[in-house]
């Protein structure tokens, strides 16, 4: 009798946990290939697993994985397309998108606009059978009036120098991560970058490391580390990390933000404007009370679209951004100065007064010239308030004008090529993008040159400063945000090593070898020396640290991943430097360093990789 009881109430509480969903079907991973109808792949379409929010999205090839149960719901969306939903009912479901049906003149208007037009005519037809309907859906014909007006910064690579005569090494950090999303928005398109596009020190900075963290009352803490160079095996490489201070994000300090968005017509289209819109709506989620919101529109004039609103009233300033339309010039000097002047009208004291400029650069009315925004961001950023630049948009993408912005504005710079990215700088690095915990940091490296012959840094060629301006406070530098990573790298050639590319000795003054330098023994292979201000502070602290090399290769897998992305940095330059460089050089040193990936860029780095191979 009592077992028939307890059978009973086994059966009764088992069938109301799967009533009420507490045991929850088994999950697997579901792969698949979208195509559209024509069998194209699709390789910028999002997966959306409705049930658990889990999202995905379709790399080069058109291939997609994503964990789900069966009979969830999995949705897919990609510019151009109609929205997809299948119910999972096994684990390998191939989809094919249907494209939209669009009026003969949002064709032609969009003929001029497309992403896969823009692309077509700078670069011509894709080296791949990846169809121009993977951004923008039914094939649009290039416009005759169309030119190619993406512009980058033309610089050249840093070169070795000796110890002898340059023992410092003195630059201003970078935390953007611009240039490795548009990269990446480039090989997703079927297309190496242009050279110029490649900024080597933001590709490594796109990444987060298992770095030291700070310790006492400093906002930073440095560490460094020495290895074997993977490009050239006679040479060592020299990691140098900062990590900042983490904060959670409901202790952050009240922010006073600013939407700076470009409306003008460049902007029309689901990878500007619309995903502009999409982009700052997973912002205002992470938004407080005590947080203010205005938006400020620029076309062929500026305007205050929502004025100063509390971070509470999501809705309003939701419905604010859904009532923006892309039309006209593009007056972005006088939406620069209206912003400058709402953040400063709503000042923050000891909180976080910010603009978010949201753009792709191609300012035509007003103040509009690379050295024009350049002596107005100068002049306003003295108020107090920050700049965050975020990059959209392809074919009249200004990155030159774009780096001017952040470089001078105390802000960072962003690129946003999809909704993922997005929600890795807005959401995840919400804290990194939008607090500012150190200002004006500068590094300054002094080699020994007992044990250091030459040294090249590798990448922030536009931050470089003059050793006098370590010690000079009114020099400008960059920022580092909450919780952010910094990571520099230096090729060292260790004393003795051959040179190759002979000097001629010189005729006016003496060479080391005819005069001998006098070395202190020291076993140091050099010291990292960093200046960094408080966000509200005019006057510097400075950390010190040396480094000793083991002169071994028992380095950590950060320093690993890191020399990966570098040397891949190299290959897409065409750097003179590259030594023994290879994509599958890179790829192999790149899985040996995935042991820290929880949101999964270092496994996406890998997969870029692979897809470039077959680009070369």
């Amino acid at each position: 009798m009592k077992t028939k009881i307890l059978q009973s109430t086994f059966t009764i509480i088992m069938f109301s946990l799967l009533s009420t969903g507490f045991i929850q079907a088994e999950t697997f991973m579901v792969k698949g290939k979208i195509t559209d109808t024509h069998g194209n792949k699709v390789a910028v379409c999002i997966v959306l697993n409705k049930k658990s929010s889990v999202r995905s999205s379709s790399d080069f090839n058109g291939n997609y994985s994503i964990s789900a149960a069966k009979g969830e719901t999995l949705s897919f969306l990609a510019p151009g397309f109609e929205e997809k939903e299948i119910k999972v009912t096994q684990e390998i479901h191939n989809v094919v998108l249907q494209e939209k049906v669009l009026k003969e003149n949002i064709l032609l208007d969009m003929a001029l606009e497309s992403e896969a037009c823009y692309s077509k005519k700078m670069y011509g037809e894709p080296r791949n059978s990846i169809s121009t309907r993977n951004v923008i859906g039914s094939y649009h014909r290039p416009s005759p009036q169309f030119q190619n007006n993406e512009e980058y910064t033309s610089h050249s690579e840093n070169n070795f120098k000796f110890v002898k005569d340059a023992p410092l090494s003195t630059f201003s950090i970078d935390v953007d991560g611009a240039s490795y999303s548009n990269m990446r928005r480039f090989i997703n398109r079927g297309e190496l970058p242009p050279s110029d596009a490649v900024r080597t020190e933001e590709f490594i900075n796109y990444f987060s490391y298992n770095y030291p963290k700070p310790t006492g009352n400093e906002p930073v803490k440095i560490s460094a580390e020495a290895g074997e160079c993977p490009w050239n095996k006679k040479h060592r490489l020299v990691k140098i990390a900062i990590k900042a201070r983490e904060i959670a994000n409901k202790d952050l300090p009240a922010s006073n933000l600013v939407f700076l968005i470009d409306v003008s017509g460049s902007m029309n289209g689901p990878t500007r404007l619309d995903l502009v819109k999409s982009s700052l709506k997973l912002l205002i989620n992470n938004l407080r009370e005590k947080d203010r919101i205005a938006i400020v529109t620029y076309a062929g004039s500026a305007r205050e679209a929502l004025s100063s609103t509390s971070g509470d009233d999501k809705q309003k300033i939701r419905e604010a951004l859904d009532n923006l339309t892309a039309g006209g010039s593009t007056a972005g000097g006088a939406g620069i100065q209206m912003a400058y002047e709402i953040a400063g009208k709503n000042f923050i004291k000891n909180g976080n007064n910010r603009i978010l400029l949201c753009t792709d650069g191609d300012f035509n009315v007003g103040v509009s010239s690379v050295s024009a925004l350049e002596n107005l961001i100068e002049e306003k950023r003295r108020s107090g308030v920050f700049l965050t630049v975020l990059g959209y948009g392809m074919g009249n993408y200004k990155d030159n004008k774009m780096q001017v912005l952040a470089e001078k504005g105390n802000g960072n710079h962003a690129y946003i090529d999809n909704l993922q990215e997005a929600n890795k700088v807005l959401v995840n690095e919400f804290g990194g993008t939008l607090h500012t915990v150190a200002k004006d940091v500068k590094l300054q490296i002094e080699f020994n040159p007992e044990h250091v012959q030459a040294y090249r840094l590798i990448g922030y060629e536009s931050r470089l400063l003059n050793d006098e301006d370590f010690n000079d406070d009114t020099k400008d530098a960059g920022e580092i945000g909450a919780g952010h990573t910094v990571t520099a790298l230096y090729e060292v050639v260790p004393a003795g090593i051959n040179l190759s590319g002979n000097i001629d000795p010189l005729k006016y003054q003496k060479t080391q070898s005819q005069k001998p330098t006098i070395f202190t023994g020291s076993s140091e292979l050099l010291t990292v020396k960093l200046r960094y201000k408080d966000p509200d502070k005019d006057t510097s602290r400075k950390i010190e640290l040396p480094l000793t090399d083991n002169k071994v290769n028992d380095v950590s897998s950060d320093f690993r991943f890191a020399s990966a992305v570098a040397m891949f940095g190299l290959i897409l330059s065409d750097s003179k430097y590259k030594g023994d460089s290879s994509f599958d050089r890179v790829i192999s040193l790149a899985k040996s360093g995935l042991n820290y990936d929880d949101q999964g860029y270092r496994r996406e780095f890998v997969r870029l990789v692979e897809s470039a191979k077959g680009l070369k």
